[in-house]
């Protein structure tokens, strides 16, 4: 099946998701590799109820007071992300159907800490855009417990990023996962291999500091784990900002740098990373963002499809995506993307439908 005998898969799946407006509330799309993170407070009154305990509890919960809802301090977030696309010269041309949701789970116990538990699932049904693969099964992604000390803050945890506790300075929405971290994934945008410690101050003249180690075992700095580390140090202010960042795992090295520019019509995003494992390897990105087109907001990128090193072809991909909200409760986000590779260029349509609550 040709692509644009795919496309026309596209009217009727919309069709079948934008009645699920009408019940959606507080939405707010974040970028299309991602659900929403942004966190919603929510009454743990409303979820208090009489006899909350299973029949044989009685006794597991001293306290009186205890009714089974969330603590006052307890929030919860939901992001869930649909999918309909289709990609002509891909190892597969069949019009595809995928979904991502995310849990964000946190709570306070002084008011100035969080602890924090992120759940995905998904099928991972994308792909160029990267959704979340779990084989349709919950997955924590992110277990952490975050405090100040003296100005500082400081994150604990495991299955998180070093990144987490990064300012960054990426003002693009990316569409496909190319551009994610403005094209500096590995270092402005670092992970983690497992259990993280990570610490973060922000000065009042705008700059700040970050930096962590990640461990793939259970044990930091020893012998026997695999240790990722990762320090960034960034600048923002009202219109611009840059983000430098370094990281170094088990030899492998990588340099990188984004920055963002707002001018009255657009943003401007770019970025460039340099990782040397031996051998030497560079990609870069740059993008705009427009914030007011029509009812919606449009996004406008190029870069490579990772980073090369010298003597290599290089690969570059191209996209374009557009955010409408449809009303407060839901945003869809159609786009176009072109990626050159070894053989056939991927051009790919897809449709994102995006909820929060």
């Amino acid at each position: 099946m040709k692509l644009f005998q795919q496309l026309l898969v596209a009217p009727a799946a919309l069709g079948l998701l934008i009645p699920l407006s009408a019940s959606a509330s507080e939405v707010n799309l974040d970028a299309i590799s991602k659900y929403s993170e942004d966190d919603l407070e929510i009454n743990g009154n409303l979820f208090k109820q009489n006899n909350t305990l299973l029949s044989g509890g009685e006794g597991l919960v001293e306290s009186e007071d205890f009714t089974g809802g969330f603590s006052e301090t307890t929030t919860a977030s939901f992001g869930v992300d649909f999918l309909v696309g289709a990609e002509d010269g891909a190892a597969s041309e069949a019009a595809a159907f995928g979904y991502q949701m995310g849990i964000g789970l946190e709570t306070s116990f002084t008011g100035e800490d969080a602890l924090s538990a992120t759940i995905d699932i998904g099928d991972g049904t994308s792909g160029a855009l990267a959704f979340d693969d779990t084989a349709d099964v919950l997955t924590l992604d992110g277990l952490t417990y975050t405090f100040p000390v003296g100005g500082a803050t400081v994150m604990v945890g495991d299955s998180t990023d070093i990144s987490a506790l990064y300012t960054g300075a990426c003002a693009y929405s990316s569409f496909t996962d190319y551009m994610g971290n403005c094209g500096t994934g590995s270092t402005v945008g670092v992970g983690g291999n497992g259990v993280t410690a990570a610490m973060s101050y922000g000065f009042d003249s705008g700059f700040s500091l970050a930096g962590g180690v990640s461990s793939e075992t259970e044990s930091i700095l020893t012998e026997e784990g695999s240790d990722l580390f990762g320090i960034e140090a960034a600048y923002t202010a009202d219109s611009y900002g840059v983000a430098v960042a370094y990281s170094d795992s088990e030899g492998t090295t990588g340099w990188g740098i984004n920055g963002m520019y707002a001018f009255d019509f657009a943003t401007l995003s770019a970025g460039i990373e340099s990782v040397d494992d031996g051998t030497t390897a560079e990609g870069f990105f740059v993008g705009l963002s427009f914030p007011e087109v029509g009812p919606g907001s449009l996004d406008i990128g190029m870069g490579t499809t990772g980073n090369f090193a010298d003597g290599d072809e290089e690969y570059y991909t191209y996209e374009a995506s557009y955010a409408y909200p449809i009303n407060d409760g839901v945003t869809i986000t159609p786009g176009v993307y072109i990626i050159e590779q070894d053989g056939d260029d991927v051009t790919g349509v897809a449709l994102k439908t995006s909820f929060s609550f």
